[in-house]
């Protein structure tokens, strides 16, 4: 085993049985177009794995985030879902694993400052997973995805809009829609504590406190969200 393969297997928490995937994953189509193929010869560079692996990492992550907030609407798993499988967060992915250091490109790729651009790494981390899946199956996929992209989820969160999630969730199911109402406020001006009391119709309500009014509101949407949820699934 070389070097470089050790090092890039030990970053990413897998060691591949066929390696011939994993320096698949790696090879961008410049690099690849510099080899004379074969005919009828299958793809050599990472296009078609960087194609399955966006399929993958979908399912994956759209099963991660189900299990992870099983009451969130539909609507907001979809945004984290986006922001967990964009080319951004994906690039971020890659430099924490020093995938640039480990690319084939072509010359002039090369020359161009491939192992830095955003979109090429982020095709890269794709390709990888697909690599992975292929070489370990989807256990072995899964346990990836998990470990390097399913990240900084919690600072992610704050996009959950628990609020607009309680009123997507009535809405559907043809309840009141929710009624907010600051039943407290205490403490000094520069320590003050709020209560919100959410209500949908008479028979549901949730209290939370805060030292926000706003994200009191957020947490009482949360704290009813999983109460309407039991109740109404």
């Amino acid at each position: 085993m070389s070097v470089e393969r050790e090092l890039l297997e030990a970053a990413l928490g897998y060691e591949f049985r066929n390696p011939e995937l994993l320096r698949r994953a790696l090879t961008h189509k410049s690099h690849a177009h510099e080899k004379p193929a074969a005919e009828n010869a299958p793809s050599e560079d990472n296009e078609q794995l960087e194609f399955l692996g966006d399929s993958i990492l979908g399912f994956l992550i759209s099963e991660f985030l189900i299990e992870r907030h099983p009451n969130l609407a539909e609507g907001r798993l979809s945004k984290l879902k986006a922001r967990l499988v964009s080319a951004a967060h994906l690039h971020s992915v890659a430099l924490r694993l020093e995938l640039g250091r480990f690319l084939l490109l072509g010359k002039g790729e090369q020359m161009s400052g491939g192992r830095e651009k955003p979109a090429l790494l982020a095709d890269a981390v794709e390709a990888l997973i697909a690599a992975i899946y292929l070489d370990g199956g989807i256990e072995a996929a899964r346990e990836f995805v998990r470990r390097h992209v399913a990240v900084d989820l919690e600072a992610m969160l704050p996009l959950v809009d628990y609020k607009s999630a309680l009123q997507e969730f009535a809405q559907a199911r043809g309840l009141p829609t929710p009624r907010y109402v600051l039943v407290q406020e205490r403490g000094p001006e520069h320590a003050k504590s709020f209560t919100v009391e959410v209500r949908v119709g008479d028979l549901w309500s949730a209290q939370a406190e805060d030292h926000s009014k706003k994200t009191a509101g957020q947490q009482a949407a949360r704290l009813l969200l999983d109460q309407l949820t039991a109740q109404n699934p």
